[in-house]
């Protein structure tokens, strides 16, 4: 995890389904910034890809927000 990746989840948390121009536009970091970033929360089960570069918070990511869930104790999820 990265300090952007918890502003990241934060906005999501705010704001709803985001896109990574969505983060951008929100001020958080550049468009393709979050667009890696977004690919590696859902690689980490943080937030879920619903559709093409729109991105939601999972039960996971509200987890973390919430100090419930440690990020140290993530692994990457494989499919």
């Amino acid at each position: 995890m990265r300090p952007v990746d918890e502003h990241i989840l934060e906005t999501m948390r705010d704001e709803g389904n985001l896109t990574p121009q969505a983060v951008k536009n929100f001020g958080v970091c550049s468009r393709s910034h979050a667009s890696v970033r977004l690919s590696k929360l859902t690689e980490y089960g943080l937030v879920d890809r619903i559709a093409q570069g729109l991105y939601r918070l999972t039960d996971d990511g509200r987890a973390f927000l919430n100090e419930e869930l440690d990020a140290g104790a993530l692994e990457p999820k494989t499919e």
